[in-house]
């Protein structure tokens, strides 16, 4: 669940850059939470972080179509060529 709080614009104003240093800094923020038990922040942050995640998800998915990058990969066996060692 996304916070409620942030909004889809202001996030996807920011560059991929500002949008990744967020995460880290939100990442280390968690991680002090975490040591010191302090549950309702974890849940915010969490909520927080799937919204900057999302919005760079999303910025990178506009640069890869931008460089005509495909993210599928093709897992088909090819055939054999010419190695008369191996059946």
């Amino acid at each position: 669940m996304e916070h409620p709080f942030l909004s889809s614009q202001s996030l996807g104003d920011k560059s991929l850059e500002e949008l990744q240093s967020k995460i880290t800094d939100l990442n280390n923020k968690l991680s002090f939470a975490y040591r010191t038990g302090n549950r309702p922040l974890i849940n915010q942050l969490h909520m927080v972080l799937e919204s900057y995640r999302n919005q760079s998800s999303k910025k990178m998915d506009e640069i890869l179509e931008k460089q005509n990058i495909k993210s599928n990969v093709n897992i088909q066996k090819e055939e054999k060529i010419g190695n008369k060692n191996r059946p």
